[in-house]
This record gives C-alpha cells, structure tokens and sequence, in this order.
C-alpha cells in the first residue's frame, strides 16, 4: 500500500473536515484504549492526532505495534473531534483523521531520550544524537527563520542591482588576526591552501573587475577558541559595492534590515539608524557594541576625584588612566554579598576591584574614610546619584575601565532584568580608530582589517600621527550584539602601502602576502565598501536563542569538535602519505 501525501500535518484545519487526505511522518504518541487507538503523528509543520477503529481490524492490528519515532503513512477522513475533546493549545486542536489506510515505512528502536518538548536532556546528549534533537518544533524552527532570512537576502540584494557570486574555500594563507585553517595539497606538495576567514580580498578583487554589486551566503572559517556567539566554521552575508561611500553602504543596509525585521518579526524600524561614533560609545557605554535598551551609562570621575586622597584613584589617574562609574537606580538594596560578587565579576576583565557608594538610608562605602564629606558629595552629584541608589567605580587604565564598566552595566542590568525582549534598538557605531597599539608586538595593527581607508581629512596623518588616524569603518549593533561590520575599502595602491608600512609590514612582505591585490590596483580600482553579516548571529538574536549553536543544523562544541561524527579524528597513514605530512605528536582525548 503506497499513497501519495496530500498535506503536511498542521496543513489541514476544520475547512478540510470531510475530505480524504494522506499524511506522513513520525510516531510521537501512541494512547491504546481497547477499542480506539489515538497516535500523535508529527512531521516538520507540527503535530495531527491519527484515530484507528477496531471496527477495521487491519488497520487496530498495525495500530497495535506502533512504537514512538517510527514512519509512517496515513490515509483517511478529516473529522471534528468529539465534543469536549478539542485541544486549544495545538494548531489542529479541532480535528483528527479517521485511518483508512496504514503502512509502516521505517520501523524504530527506543532512542535515547523522548523527542518531546517537554524533554529535559543535557546538550552533550542532544549533539551526540542530533538528528534526534532536530525533531523537536523548538530546536527546527531556528532552522526554519534561518532559511527565510537567506531567501529574504538574496530577494533584497537582487532587488537592489547585486549579483551572487561565489568565490573560492581554498585560498592562500594571508593571517592577520585569527588563524587559519590549513588544507595541505597533495599536487604540491608542502604546500597549503587555507579555508577562507573571509572572502575580503577576491570581493575587493570583483570590484577591481567591474562587478559593481556582490554578495554571497558564504562560509568563513577561523581557529579560534569558541564562546557562545563564535563557532569555527560561521556564515556571513557579505557584501561589495562600487562607487560608494560610507552614507550609500550604510543606506542600502538600512533597508536589509528595515525588510528583515518586518517579514521576520513583524516590526516596524524607523530609518534611519541613529549612529553613534565609536569614542562616544566608548565614553557612554564603556562598549562598541552598546545596549541601548537602558541607561545606567558611565560616568567620568576623573577630575572629581583628582588628587584625593585614595591611592587606588590616584595611581590611575597619574598613570594616564581615569576613574569612572556607573549608577545603578535601586541598587542600594543589594546586600554586601552581591557587591562582592559584582567585584569578582569585573576581575574577569582585568580590573583589580571594584569601589562602591551604597546610598542607602545612609552612605555606606568601604572607601568613604578616605575622602572628605565634600568630596564624598562630589562623587555623588557627578555620578547623578541619589537616595536607593548604588555607585560602581573601577579605576585603571581606559581600556580596563571600559572593558570592566561596560560588561558590567549588561551584568547588572540582566540581574535586574532590565533588558526588554521586545525592544529591538539598532544603531550604527562609526568612526573607529583605524589602528590600535600591540604592547606584545610593539607596533600598530589593523583594528578591523589592513584594507580599511581613513578618513579622508586623517590620511595625511597616517605616517605621522598613526593612533589620531581615524577609519570608514562602521558596524552594525542590535541590543549589545554586533550583528555587522564593514568598511570603505582602500582602492589606491600609495594608500595601501602607507597602511602597510603602518602596520609594520615590509613592502616585500606585502608583496609576499597582498601581492595579487598590489597588482590588481594598478589597472583601474573604483572607489569600493562592503559589509559582512553573521548570519548565525542575526538569526539567533531574531529568534531569541543564547547561542548561535541552536540556529546551527550540526554545530561544533567548546573544544571545536562534532559529537555526532567524533569530528575531528586521526585519519589513515595512506592519507597523510600521500600528502607528505607526518604527525610528529598526538595526545589522546577522551
């Protein structure tokens, strides 16, 4: 007995009461009451309650040996249900099919853990046995928006005068940051191609040829250590346009978004974007990736508290650093025990401690004997502080500060469940410093990448006053998230090779690594930006996950590796034969 399906399960509804249809999928419940057996049957759409009589006594004997999580195909009637049976909360709540007609197409063994909703099963269970995991409405349906998102992409761009171009997984090994991941070649040998971080230089390279609009869903690739928004193998949604400058990038991606979040969400986005230059940011919210959904921003201290007498404050500020705080509304009725773990937590970003005023119906600060009444009353009113409310100061060098402060104001405020669900506060963050200082290195290095072009009243700069040097750079940030980021590229060869030189790159090093590029410049390059999605990243935060590993199909875990396959794993000495590599040493893991 074989049919054809006519519907998927939560297809059909009370319009198609009295009507013959075929339906397919897995067994998620069977209920035998001696007379009428009820299966659940669940596909990608949902779940359709199956009723067998047994008046039919064909189809009550295969009913009978139905076991959850085995396939099959089902015939028969649409129905109300009976009267006081309906179930509210399912999409087919109101109607069942009468089974005329039943065939087991895959039998199945008890699987590790029940595939329902209701499943409590640890995440190294459900990757090991992911495909089981799948199954679950609440783990698929990221897959499904993933997939809306891709197709609404390309209907955009394409919209909007781009061309889908794919360009190339083996790419040579250019690193400047992240490492690579390297694919040996057997044709030649000791030699490496590696998997591409990004495809930066071949869609600069397709301006340089004329394209004029390029994007690609593409995968990217970096052997980094893993944190809850970072895998080793991501997707971006990149970009490249010619003849443009930051306000044109930065207008077409306004509409991207404005087109994402009305037919994924169901939001309206008011265009345009507020932006916010990257030391405002900084200064305001201590991030370059700010929450704007509350306030609590930083306050500078500074020169309040310039020449009191705690050695703390004071150290900082005579070793070019500040002394900064925010002010945390009600949150004085936080006990000392909560205090000090807001201390522990701001160590974790290099801060030595944290000071505190706790105005409660008195003050109360373990610094206070070290200033004045005065001076104590200073901090307050620069801090806008007031009765019920808790003041946190870390003092350091900038960059401790920032870091410190600004995750801390997102700590503090999902302690006080202060972040709204419902708010979706998009902003662009702007003129970013084009390099910042390696201490390890001792030398500059790109902040976002070496092909980013100053601004055009700092280029002179460059040689000169290389940390003044402001860039074209711009990202894109949903609710502390940056979801993208791009850049007016370099297109003349005397720029790039000054960016070079700032860098500390030798010519004959650039020549080595950018050559190809060098080259291409030298016949005719358009003025050219781009930007780059994370995919994974931006569907996750559209569907409210945590992890950008519940928007993946097969996602790796921390330490990069696949449960399901045992990925990655030794392979035969044949292999590595043919490509002349030697394992000189393998540690067993467990």
């Amino acid at each position: 007995m074989e049919f054809k399906r006519t519907h998927r399960c939560t297809e059909l509804s009370a319009q198609n009461v009295g009507e013959t249809v075929a339906v397919m999928g897995w067994v998620q419940k069977v209920r035998d009451l001696g007379h009428l057996i009820f299966v659940d049957l669940r596909d990608r759409s949902g779940i359709l309650q199956l009723v067998m009589n047994a008046d039919d006594a064909e189809i009550y004997k295969i009913g009978q040996t139905l076991h959850q999580e085995y396939v099959i195909e089902a015939k028969g009637v649409v129905r109300p249900r009976a009267e006081g049976m309906t179930n509210p909360n399912m999409k087919t709540g109101e109607i069942e099919i009468e089974v005329s007609a039943l065939n087991i197409l895959s039998a199945a063994e008890t699987p590790p853990f029940v595939v329902s909703e209701q499943t409590k099963v640890n995440d190294e269970m459900r990757l090991k046995y992911r495909y089981l995991d799948l199954r679950r409405q609440s783990v698929m349906h990221p897959l499904e928006v993933r997939h809306r998102v891709a197709f609404l992409t390309r209907q955009y761009f394409e919209e909007n005068g781009f061309w889908e171009i794919e360009t190339p997984m083996l790419t040579k090994s250019t690193p400047e940051g992240a490492r690579d991941y390297l694919v040996p070649s057997r044709v030649h040998p000791g030699s490496f191609y590696a998997l591409p971080q990004s495809p930066q230089q071949y869609k600069q390279l397709l301006m340089v040829s004329g394209m004029d609009r390029y994007f690609q869903i593409v995968k990217c690739f970096r052997d980094e250590d893993l944190r809850a928004d970072r895998q080793p193998e991501f997707t971006q949604i990149d970009l490249e346009m010619s003849f443009v400058d930051v306000d044109d990038v930065i207008a077409v991606n306004e509409g991207y978004i404005a087109r994402l979040m009305k037919e994924i969400r169901g939001v309206d986005i008011q265009l345009p974007l507020p932006r916010l230059p990257y030391s405002e940011a900084m200064r305001r919210f201590g991030s370059d990736k700010p929450d704007t959904r509350f306030g609590m921003e930083l306050c500078d201290l500074t020169e309040v508290v310039r020449g009191c007498g705690f050695s703390v404050f004071a150290s900082a500020i005579e070793n070019g650093g500040s002394v900064r705080a925010i002010t945390v509304k009600g949150g004085a009725s936080f006990s000392r025990k909560e205090i000090d773990a807001l201390g522990e937590y701001v160590k974790t970003y290099r801060a030595k401690g944290l000071a505190w005023i706790s105005l409660a119906e008195t003050v109360k600060s373990p610094i206070a004997k070290f200033f004045s009444e005065e001076e104590l009353n200073a901090i307050i009113t620069a801090a806008a502080a007031e009765t019920g409310d808790l003041i946190l100061m870390v003092a350091d060098k900038n960059s401790v500060v920032f870091d410190a402060l600004g995750n801390l104001r997102v700590h503090v405020a999902k302690k006080m469940d202060l972040l709204d669900e419902n708010k979706w506060n998009f902003l662009w963050v702007t003129d970013f410093p084009l390099l910042e200082y390696n201490e390890d290195e001792g030398r500059y290095t790109a902040m976002h990448h070496p092909f980013t072009c100053p601004r055009d009243e700092d280029a002179d700069l460059l040689e000169t006053a290389p940390e003044k040097v402001l860039a074209k750079a711009y990202d894109i940030v949903l609710n502390g998230v940056e979801v993208g980021g791009g850049s007016i590229r370099i297109h003349r060869s005397d720029m790039q090779a000054k960016m070079f030189r700032a860098i500390g790159m030798s010519q004959e090093e650039a020549v080595e690594r950018f050559g190809h590029l060098l080259e291409a410049f030298r016949y005719g390059t358009p003025p050219h930006g781009g930007l780059a999605y994370g995919l994974d990243r931006l569907v996750m935060l559209l569907c409210g996950c945590s992890s950008i590993r519940d928007v993946i199909a097969f996602p790796k875990v921390q330490n990069a590796s696949e449960l399901m396959t045992a990925a990655p794993s030794p392979v035969d000495s044949k292999q590595l034969e043919e490509l002349g590599i030697a394992v000189t040493a393998s540690e067993k893991t467990e």
